[in-house]
């Protein structure tokens, strides 16, 4: 330190500098400006302490005395234990519940003394401006841990990148979820194991997307789904491995044939490939066939089949042909009377696939040839490195979604080289080798950003650069990588400016399909409901009240049988049952009028995610997610609504007569569902539902050792209990009361929809009550009323709720206490402008945790780069 500086830093009052510190005067200058703003931040902190002596306090002893101060601590919180003026300013966690509490209207309770307007908002002041220490010129804009690509976002960049579908759900694990996504960047780890199946798949995708070769015999697919039977009446719809084309059929049992015809531009060698696969079931059948492949009506292959268990086969064929039309035929000859068929036992055609001419003089680019190298190769070293350096750089920029760094690009072009000079090797294969290590790069796993070079820090926080900005965008609307236009824009930073023209492009996208899909799928639950279980026997059986003799006839069985297993294996007296079997009879259920098959599960996710699209795309208010006029149905998903004028499996927009408890999506089955249980309806879930997800006000978790609720069933001997008296016996217990009392009356409401969403105005023969009363004292008799209660007097926590989940989504974290003035201002423009969901949009992506970072501490000093670089350890693992 020179004598200068250091007659500076004993005039400031500070301790001598350790030598370490001594030799830069940049360490100097970074402890005093953490010395002075922490000056200044406690005097900030003094300032609250007094206003909450002024203001605050006066109103926590008016009207929250009673539960939270003199002794009172209800919940745990006590108003006069809070410690000094420190303390209680720095208690982040408990004004933020506070200014929940009031302004929901939960606390003071509704039977107390309320708060005027003016007094909720000098408490509020405070908080925000004073406790928070909150600027609403520049809100904190947080910080975002380094976010992994989720398996969706993965599988979508592949397709935009590679042009190829790579099922990244099949082949990687699911990923973690934290605040209801999987978008948070502080659960997107990534293990060793992790790493392995990311290089094995940066392998797999190289290998199938990027040619070897620059020329290949051309290639013809004729998908199994052409062909056309000879009889109509063979021909099946169906599904067969994962399929869900009309496959061509052909049984074991009937003669029959299919045909197609294709035409050849060349004559010369072909080769012909026929996939086929046998569908038959787990159990034995004697069925046996011989299937006859013709070409023109010559005979290629005749072979014979027995029975098989879902086996694929695949014939590769040869042949010399013309230029021209050509017919190929596919028949059957059975081999054994139909009389012995004991299962379903069929062919399926999967696809014919026609290469050649072999002849190298008709050969052809590859497919996707184009895409990753363009022009011709050049010929010589220098010249093709130069082109190899063109394109990877031209890859790296929208892999890693930002121009990559000219050491990154030669260390990429070296390593192709390195490997299409050895003998035998291609152009191409080395390139390819260079693209795997680019698939492997945590610059393309990870979203890597920067600042904004040219962005001065303004209120602790500091743009981050556009090309950031465009990715933040894309994977925020599509789930992938930014496009073409994106990209230019940000290497012009003409992205900001050209900001609301591009926003309406993409949503306008059908690539936004994935953003509502993705966040409808988690914030509403409905990607769970093909996987809930739900008995639709036992369901119907309650609402009919025949649940009870069900269950009597399946213990009864389950007791017959266990007495069975117990007495030797004798044969039983014929005529038990109308069987010589040992096991008893079981009891006979009639099949349910209505299941919960696959086809009915994706229509009722598809009427969820077309709902709201709708909202989402035709920029309507978003209260309309609470209450519409209007869904989107098939005629399956009619028949369970009730509206049988709708037809065909097409799901399209459909109006609701007047009175229709639908409408919203709190009254969809896909909702409705996934809030059951597997054998019948839930409230407390359903009431959960409401809360966490439309409110934004979740109770805690339960205690540990909660009885079921079906223990409740038991002191009612004289008749079986509907939910609601069993609900009020659970309230009656005081560790359960606080939480039930808020839950319960909103999900007694949706009573009149069983677990699989169907209307009822039975459960158990007895008549189901929806009136109920909100813990903040609006009272319903109905869905209907509860729908317009939440829309008149808790539209702004609807709001509020729905910009938090839409938040957590696009900034992949959790929300902070510092969050609520950016969410603030975002409520009152959807206030101002009738909830319009493009204003909830738009201030998401306009707000400082979108735009803006907070940056580390090194860049609010003067240390340049380079000294930080040195001050690292010599073996710091860096990115």
């Amino acid at each position: 330190m020179t004598p200068g500086s250091q007659q500076v830093h004993r005039s400031c009052g500070l301790p001598p500098l350790p030598v370490r510190f001594a030799l830069d005067w940049h360490w100097w200058l970074a402890l005093w400006l953490s010395w002075s703003s922490s000056t200044l931040w406690a005097t900030d902190r003094a300032t609250a302490g007094r206003e909450f002596h002024n203001k605050v306090q006066p109103l926590l002893n008016k009207y929250c005395s009673d539960c939270h101060l003199d002794g009172e601590k209800k919940g745990g919180v006590a108003f006069d234990e809070l410690g000094s003026d420190r303390q209680t300013t720095d208690n982040y966690a408990l004004w933020l519940a506070v200014l929940k509490n009031v302004r929901t209207g939960l606390m003071p309770p509704p039977k107390k003394a309320q708060p005027t307007l003016e007094e909720k908002a000098v408490l509020e002041q405070w908080i925000k401006y004073q406790a928070f220490d909150l600027d609403p010129r520049n809100p904190p804009a947080g910080k975002v841990t380094v976010r992994r690509l989720n398996r969706a976002e993965y599988r979508n960049t592949i397709r935009d990148l590679m042009g190829i579908d790579f099922k990244a759900d099949e082949e990687f694990p699911p990923d973690d979820t934290g605040f209801g996504f999987d978008t948070i960047g502080d659960v997107l780890t990534v293990s060793p194991l992790l790493l392995e199946k990311y290089i094995v798949a940066a392998k797999a995708i190289v290998a199938q997307a990027v040619p070897l070769v620059d020329r290949q015999m051309a290639e013809k697919v004729i998908a199994g789904n052409t062909f056309r039977a000879t009889d109509t009446n063979i021909v099946k719809e169906g599904k067969n491995f994962g399929r869900k084309d009309g496959l061509l059929s052909l049984s074991y049992y009937q003669a029959a044939e299919g045909t197609n015809s294709f035409n050849l531009e060349h004559s010369g060698s072909y080769r012909l490939g026929v996939e086929m696969a046998v569908r038959g079931t787990f159990d034995y059948d004697p069925g046996r066939c011989n299937v006859v492949i013709q070409l023109d009506g010559q005979e290629l292959l005749r072979k014979e089949f027995a029975w098989y268990d879902y086996k694929l086969l695949h014939f590769d064929l040869e042949r010399s042909l013309q230029a021209g039309d050509h017919s190929l035929s596919i028949a059957v000859e059975p081999l054994v009377p139909v009389a012995k068929k004991l299962n379903s036992l069929d062919i399926h055609l999967l696809s014919l696939k026609v290469r050649g001419p072999t002849e190298p003089t008709y050969w052809v680019r590859p497919p996707a040839y184009a895409r990753f190298f363009g022009a011709a190769i050049p010929e010589g070293r220098f010249a093709r490195r130069k082109y190899a350096r063109t394109l990877l750089a031209d890859l790296t920029r929208r892999a890693y979604r930002r121009p990559a760094d000219e050491r990154t690009v030669d260390r990429l072009a070296a390593f192709a080289e390195s490997d299409y000079r050895k003998p035998g090797v291609s152009f191409e294969s080395g390139m390819a080798h260079a693209m795997v290590a680019i698939l492997s790069s945590p610059r393309f796993l990870f979203r890597m950003e920067q600042n904004e070079p040219t962005s001065s820090v303004v209120g602790g926080n500091v743009q981050v650069d556009e090309y950031a900005l465009a990715s933040r965008l894309s994977y925020f609307l599509w789930s992938t990588m930014p496009d073409e236009t994106l990209f230019q824009l940000a290497g012009r930073h003409e992205l900001r400016p050209n900001l609301n023209a591009q926003v309406k492009r993409m949503l306008e996208d059908k690539r936004a399909d994935a953003m509502i899909r993705n966040f409808t799928g988690q914030w509403l639950q409905v990607r769970d409901v093909e996987g809930t279980s739900i008995d639709a026997r036992v369901v119907l059986a309650r609402d009919s009240g025949s649940e009870k003799q069900m269950r009597q006839e399946r213990e009864a069985f389950l007791a017959r049988l266990a007495q069975q297993n117990t007495t030797t294996n004798k044969p039983q007296a014929s005529g038990t049952g109308g069987t010589n079997s040992s096991t008893p009879p079981r009891p006979r259920f009639t099949k349910p009028r209505i299941e919960l098959d696959l086809e009915l599960r994706q229509a009722l996710q598809k009427e969820t995610e077309m709902f709201v699209g709708s909202v989402f795309r035709e920029d309507r208010s978003v209260t309309e997610l609470l209450d519409s006029d209007y869904t989107f149905l098939n005629e399956k998903l009619g028949t369970l609504y009730g509206m049988t004028n709708v037809t065909g499996a097409e799901m399209r927009r459909v109006s609701l007569p007047a009175g229709s408890p639908r409408g919203g999506v709190l009254t969809e089955g896909s909702v409705l569902v996934v809030t059951s249980n597997p054998d019948r309806t839930s409230p407390v879930k359903r009431g959960l539902f409401v809360l966490d997800n439309i409110l934004g006000m979740p109770p805690p978790p339960p205690p540990p050792n909660i009885p079921a609720l079906e223990a409740a069933e038991k002191g009612a001997s004289d008749h079986e209990p509907l939910l609601r008296e069993m609900l009020a016996l659970h309230r009656d217990k005081p560790l359960c009361a606080s939480c039930h009392n808020r839950m319960d009356p909103i999900g007694l409401a949706f009573e009149n929809f069983n677990a699989m969403g169907l209307w009822r105005d039975k459960e158990r023969n007895q008549a189901i009550d929806a009136t109920g009363k909100l813990a903040s004292g609006e009272t319903f008799a109905s869905i209907h009323e509860l729908k317009r209660i939440l829309i008149v007097r808790h539209r702004p926590e609807f709001y509020r709720c729905l910009t938090e989940k839409l938040m957590t989504y696009a900034l992949g974290r959790g929300l902070e206490y510092y969050d609520v003035e950016t969410v603030d201002q975002i409520v009152n423009r959807l206030e101002k402008n009738n909830g319009r969901f493009s204003e909830l949009l738009q201030g998401v992506i306009e707000s400082a945790p979108f735009q803006k970072v907070q940056p580390l501490p090194a860049s609010s000093t003067a240390l340049s780069r380079e000294r930080v670089d040195n001050q690292r350890p010599a073996k710091s693992p860096t990115l």
